[in-house]
């Protein structure tokens, strides 16, 4: 009888395990990359819904002004509610008053405003790269510095329109 063993050696599964680490590292880059530019493609879809919802609320409930809070938006079921989330794939959403007046009481008794911003932010920068702002006009700005566009917006630097797709 023949003494055979079975299995594998501890060089072998070493190996196996060197191989396997170089592959992660070599694609754990590849991965967060795809990870940050599904976030930054989830911000402008609710930007743009964000966007659709304050034109539906100006035109039925707000008298031509617009929300000066996310929860306003949500409340009257003009957005999502996900999108008043502290955050929202990786990203903040801040809806402020920056260049606006006080307008008359909405339907439920808000606040409204002759304007608004919108911006999101990155959490951090293993959630995105670039911030995003966007006005009552409805164009979309980027800075890929990642502190939002301010008002008003103007192309330099690190600031620029959004392409449209």
């Amino acid at each position: 009888m023949r003494n055979s063993e079975h299995g594998f050696t501890l060089v072998e599964l070493l190996i196996v395990v060197a191989i396997i680490g170089i592959l992660a590292g070599i694609t754990a880059h590849h991965v967060l990359a795809a990870k940050v530019a599904a976030n930054e493609s989830s911000v402008i879809g609710s930007i743009r819904a964000v966007h659709s919802g304050q034109i539906a609320y100006s035109s039925s409930c707000a008298q031509g002004s617009y929300a000066t809070s996310l929860t306003s938006l949500v409340n009257g079921r003009f957005v999502s509610p996900d999108v008043a989330l502290p955050a929202k794939s990786g990203y903040t959403l801040d809806l402020t008053n920056t260049l606006g007046t006080a307008g008359p009481m909405d339907c439920n008794g808000d606040t409204t405003s002759s304007a608004y911003y919108l911006s999101g932010t990155p959490v951090s920068n293993l959630t995105g790269i670039r911030a995003f702002a966007t006005n009552q006009f409805g164009g979309i700005w980027q800075d890929t510095s990642g502190t939002a566009p301010a008002e008003p917006f103007v192309q330099a630097g690190t600031v620029a329109p959004l392409a449209a797709r």
